[in-house]
Order: structure tokens, then C-alpha cells, then sequence
């Protein structure tokens, strides 16, 4: 073996065969989508008060209280209007009463007033009202928020690659913003606006690790050889992975651990937070290692094969 074919053999060999199990990861992503788009047509999403029009009564009274306790002195201020949800939380100190309508100010303070007496405690009250035109407005813009992130990306990584890159890049990102969304509607949490920051942040980590593996496969793709066979995009495609694998889990890792510290650690106000980003950032290593970067492989092997065929074809 010569040391030029020495250097190639040594540049492309890889340990951890990804390609081979592509089909499998395909069906594994195709089956857990199909799972989330059945769980969003059941439960649907539950949009926090920033989407949705109507009034969030925050009640923490310092101690464990009883719910129910805490709903009829509301439903009695209020002359008989319940809330349309309750949630608890803080061990039972913490109650919260969401409201389809909107409350005026006296409605909240005679709230607020029936609630203290019945409890019989000085609790601290926290409320947050959206009138139904700005909840509408603030979910359209929420939405183009994420369309106009997409768009951006894809653009970045068609002007840096190629469209094939950006198409791909594109599968994964929406792969990994539905996982977020469909784990949210299965476990009932609430869609409000530290969501949707949740979700940009995890399209900004999906893409960098994406980006770093088809920088990669474009850095090897100058070094090889004219590439006759799949097994030769096989083999450069399974070598760019592997030269990128430990930075990848070691960016994720770095990541995650903060996001778990800051779900179990942190303030009840930024939990959802912290959970959609575990979700996201596992969901966004595995996209970009076993969806991106083996749909563009399967898409240049697709191309590879075209000139055989039609030689093939133009023999006969």
C-alpha cells in the first residue's frame, strides 16, 4: 500500500458504524412522530395564559392548604364563577386558579379578599391577565418566531453548503422542535412564552451540531477520492461522525447537565423551561447524528446511482 493510499484509508477509518443502522433510526423517528401527531390530535396543547384569554390567580399561602378550600372562597367572591383549572404545587402551599374570562380589578380584589379570610394567613397573590386580542397576536407572532428561525437557518446552511445540507438540516430541526412539542401535549405541561424560548434555543443547539458534522463531511469530501460507491460515502460519511462524536456528546452534556440542574434546582417558574430543553437537546444529538446526516447521504447515494442507471439503460 502506497502512503497516499495509507493517509486515506487512515483518514476515513472509523470505529462506530452509523450508516448501517440508518433505516432503523428512520423508522424509529417515523414511529414516534406518528405517536406525537396521535397525541396532539387527543390532548391537543395546553396553552398557557399568554396564548390563551382569561386571568391566572397565583395563590401561595406559606403552608400546605387544601384546593378545594382554596376554589369555593374564590367561587364565592367571585359570585359562584369557578375556574376552568387548578393546579397545585410547593408541597401544597402553592394553588392556581385559571380563569376562561377575563377579571376586572374589583373582581380580583374581592378575590384576593375571600381567599385570605378563608385561609386565615397573610398568602401572597401573583395574577396575570391577556385580553383575547393579545393573546391571539402574541401566539401569531410566537409562531413566526420559530417559522422565520427556520427559514434563517436553512438559508445559512444553503449558503454555506449546499441545498441538500439545508434540506436536511431542516428534517432534523422540525424532528427535534415536534418531539419538544408532542412530549409537552403528552404530559400535559403548559405552552406559554419561556416555551417558546425553550424551542428556539433548542433549534440554535441542533443546528451548531448539525453544522459541526456537515462541516466535517465537507472538510473529508476534499480530501477523498472521486467517490464511485455508496460503501465510499459509506465510509466518509461514517468517519466524519466519528471524528465529531465526542465533541457532540461533550456539547450536549455540558448542556444538559445545567438544564437538569436547573429542573430539580431551580425556581418553579423556569421548570418547563429547563424540561423542554432536556427534551430538546437529547432529541436534537440523536437528529443530528442519525437523521441529518443520513438523509444526505442517502440523497447523494441516490446520485451516485443516476449515471450508472442511465448507462445502463443507454447499453441496452
Amino acid at each position: 500500500m502506497s502512503s497516499n493510499q495509507r493517509k486515506h484509508s487512515d483518514l476515513f477509518a472509523y470505529r462506530y458504524d452509523f450508516i448501517k443502522y440508518r433505516r432503523v433510526s428512520f423508522l424509529v423517528s417515523g414511529i414516534l412522530l406518528a405517536l406525537g401527531l396521535v397525541v396532539l390530535f387527543v390532548f391537543g396543547l395546553k396553552l398557557g395564559v399568554d396564548f390563551q384569554a382569561g386571568t391566572r390567580i397565583e395563590v401561595d399561602a406559606g403552608k400546605p392548604v387544601d384546593a378545594q378550600r382554596v376554589v369555593e372562597a374564590a367561587a364565592a367572591a367571585l359570585g359562584g364563577l369557578k375556574p376552568a383549572a387548578v393546579e397545585t404545587g410547593g408541597e401544597g402551599e402553592r394553588v392556581v386558579l385559571r380563569y376562561a374570562e377575563t377579571l376586572t380589578k374589583d373582581q380580583i380584589a374581592a378575590l384576593r379578599k375571600g381567599i385570605a379570610e378563608a385561609l386565615v394567613s397573610e398568602a401572597s397573590f401573583t395574577e396575570s391577565t391577556v385580553d383575547p386580542l393579545y393573546a391571539r397576536e402574541l401566539a401569531r407572532k410566537a409562531a413566526y418566531a420559530v417559522l422565520i428561525a427556520s427559514v434563517g437557518i436553512a438559508l445559512y446552511v444553503m449558503l454555506r453548503f449546499e441545498y441538500r445540507f439545508a434540506v436536511a438540516a431542516l428534517v432534523a430541526l422540525f424532528h427535534d422542535a415536534f418531539m419538544t412539542i408532542a412530549a409537552f401535549s403528552l404530559l400535559r405541561l403548559e405552552v406559554d412564552l419561556p416555551f417558546i424560548a425553550a424551542v428556539l434555543t433548542i433549534l440554535g443547539y441542533s443546528i451548531n451540531d448539525t453544522i459541526v458534522i456537515f462541516d466535517r463531511i465537507r472538510e473529508n469530501l476534499k480530501f477523498a477520492q472521486r467517490l464511485k460507491t455508496a460503501e465510499d460515502l459509506a465510509r466518509l460519511v461514517n468517519a466524519s461522525l466519528n471524528q465529531t462524536l465526542t465533541r457532540s456528546i461533550n456539547t450536549v452534556l455540558t448542556v444538559l447537565f445545567t438544564a437538569v440542574a436547573l429542573f430539580f434546582l431551580g425556581g418553579e417558574g423556569i421548570r418547563n423551561f429547563s424540561l423542554a430543553l432536556i427534551i430538546g437537546l437529547v432529541s436534537g444529538t440523536y437528529s443530528s447524528i442519525f437523521i441529518a446526516s443520513q438523509i444526505w447521504y442517502e440523497w447523494k447515494v441516490r446520485e451516485l446511482r443516476r449515471p450508472r442507471a442511465k448507462a445502463v439503460e443507454n447499453a441496452s
